[in-house]
């Protein structure tokens, strides 16, 4: 099993920045790829950023330019920089993480960002 947490949500003002953290623990060797989503109030969870074993990284169109994902591995931890904020940001943001391995699938439970304009 594998636990991810996440933290840093909070409100922020448009065009300021806010840092989520997602904290891995369990048995998390063999860790493919993890990303971050986020699921706005109405609307389905939608991807926002991935990285992989090898640094990789793609992001979607909505972010890409302003957030950044980034790994310590030795903390084993996943990072959300995100930056020049808007409100349509404003949702759940949630951690996965996906091993190739067994085909598992793990999420945290989310971290509330609110953007007011």
């Amino acid at each position: 099993q594998v636990q991810l947490v996440e933290s840093g949500g909070g409100f922020v003002q448009a065009g300021g920045s806010l840092r989520l953290s997602c904290a891995a623990s369990g048995i998390i060797a063999n860790i493919n790829t993890m990303d971050w989503y986020r699921q706005a109030p109405g609307n389905q969870r939608e991807f926002i950023a991935r990285i992989d074993n090898g640094a990789r990284t793609n992001y979607a169109d909505s972010v890409k330019g302003r957030f950044t994902i980034s790994r310590d591995s030795a903390k084993n931890t996943l990072y959300l920089q995100m930056n020049a904020m808007k409100p349509e940001d404003t949702a759940v943001y949630y951690c996965h993480a996906y091993r190739i391995l067994d085909g598992m699938n793990y999420w945290g439970k989310g971290t509330l960002v609110t953007v007011s304009s």
